[in-house]
């Protein structure tokens, strides 16, 4: 629908009609597939309820952004028809007064006559959205309909989007022997610390420090050799089990894979995990360490071993429990009027929401969670230089030659982000109000770079001062209290 409205807004071009037609054709398509499958899919009322839920997500997650509909901004009215939808389904179950009155608000709320930058988000979010889908799980357990089974990304028995367990890590795992244990994820924390690891001294934690929020402040992280610097910044690895590819590149599938190439890169670990898993054989307490936490384990310590307990480790780094998170789960004082300012603009004026998707804030778009994005931004060799000059580094291009990926890179998460500077891929952005600078003169091509393949919108955002300032302040309120 994005690519659709693209070439009927503001007016359809004679030279755009054929594309057109070829994408109205593709979604017909698709509607035609899908009518098949609801045809042979059979649902269950916990199925129903499920669905229902989700959408009420799907309207938090990307209506109230304008994800869809980025150009006519109509994504809050059909936020309303969104609801009023979820209303009607609701009905076949029963009569819910205060349920229903809930909808209604929330309808009239979203369905008003309004400005689009200036709709209260956070209000809807907290006033009318969150209350509806505690209602709608209250409810069904009332009406002890069960719940499905949880094998998608959203835990089915969570109230709103902002529980801790709201999130089902395990979906994001592949493969069943990976899945965190208490067990693995302490073996996995030893490992992380253990030069082992290495040819050398060097461990995990060397350029994944956890005061740094698992960064290591430095523009580009330090090579094996003495002087010398690895090509990209390092990125946190809190919240990194929530996302479908690993590095900025995105060529990595699992977190699994990641922590094989780390470990075998030569400017990095230069060592291998084969090597690790002799070691490890040959410590008697680590074997018994391993055998607990991997009962299937037969003679030895394996190199898959090794990878799936630093994998556990990485996935437990998802405290959800900023400022921000106890503010949406009920906690009135955690949140000032400038911050809930700087994310109503996060989520509005300021498009950050469309591409670094709530709750995790990465390119993860719920409800589905099924995909990781990546975008072209832009993003300059340095914010300071007297004329803007392209970063050289071609993100996944590298690895995929497909011209669409020539300096696309993956969308992180900015969870924690007021301690993870410097900053973008290359690490040259010193400040968030350099970043918010780079975003508001709408991205490289904004700034006067001819970039074709970018994805980030060039429009400015026309931000003033206070925005900027309240922007910078709601993302402060996603620091987490990190275990050290």
């Amino acid at each position: 629908m994005q690519v659709i409205e693209e070439y009927v807004y503001p007016a359809v071009q004679p030279e755009d009609k054929p594309e057109l037609v070829r994408e109205i054709k593709a979604f017909l398509s698709t509607l035609k597939r899908t009518r098949v499958i609801l045809d042979e899919t059979v649902f269950t009322e916990g199925h129903i309820l499920d669905a229902a839920k989700q959408e009420v997500f799907r309207t938090m997650i990307l209506g109230i952004t304008g994800f869809d509909t980025p150009l006519v901004k109509t994504g809050v009215k059909e936020t309303a028809v969104a609801l009023a939808a979820v209303q009607e389904v609701l009905s076949f179950f029963g009569e819910n007064p205060a349920l229903h009155t809930l909808l209604e608000q929330a309808i009239r709320f979203t369905g008003q006559p309004q400005d689009f930058d200036a709709f209260d988000r956070m209000k809807f979010i907290r006033q009318y959205a969150n209350p509806i889908t505690r209602g709608m799980v209250a409810w069904q357990q009332e009406l002890g309909i069960p719940f499905v089974p949880a094998a998608l990304a959203v835990n089915p028995k969570a109230a709103t989007l902002f529980e801790p367990d709201a999130l089902n890590l395990n979906y994001f795992v592949g493969n069943l022997e990976a899945r965190p244990t208490p067990q693995k994820v302490a073996l996995g924390k030893d490992l992380f610390y253990n030069p082992i690891l290495s040819a050398g001294s060097r461990t995990c934690s060397s350029c994944h420090q956890p005061e740094l929020a698992f960064t290591d402040g430095l523009p580009k992280s330090s090579a094996l050799a003495t002087g010398q610097f690895v090509g990209r910044n390092a990125p946190t690895l809190l919240y990194a089990g929530y996302q479908h590819a690993q590095f900025y590149d995105m060529r990595s599938p699992t977190l699994e894979n990641q922590a094989l190439d780390v470990i075998s890169n030569k400017d990095e670990m230069h060592a291998s995990v084969e090597e690790a898993a002799v070691k490890l054989n040959g410590k008697p307490a680590y074997v018994q360490t391993f055998r607990k936490a991997f009962p299937t384990i037969e003679k030895e310590i394996l190199p898959r071993h090794v990878t799936m307990a630093l994998a556990a480790y990485v996935r437990s780094l998802s405290p959800f429990n900023s400022r921000f998170d106890l503010y949406m789960q009920g906690e009135e004082n955690q949140l000032n009027s400038q911050e809930i300012a700087g994310f109503n603009l996060f989520m509005g004026k300021a498009k950050c929401g469309t591409c670094h998707f709530m709750p995790v804030f990465n390119g993860t778009a719920g409800p589905a969670f099924a995909n990781t994005e990546g975008e072209v931004l832009g993003v300059l060799q340095s914010p300071k230089g007297k004329k803007p000059t392209l970063d050289p580094d071609e993100g996944r291009y590298v690895h995929n030659k497909i011209e669409e990926l020539r300096f696309a890179f993956k969308t992180p998460t900015i969870r924690n982000i007021a301690k993870t500077g410097p900053y973008m891929h290359n690490g040259a952005y010193q400040t968030l109000e350099e970043v918010i600078d780079f975003y508001d003169q709408g991205g490289g091509v904004g700034l006067g770079l001819p970039l074709e393949n970018q994805t980030l919108p060039s429009d400015k955002l026309q931000l003033n001062a206070q925005e900027r300032k309240a922007l910078v302040a709601f993302l402060h309120t996603l620091t987490d209290r990190v275990p050290l």
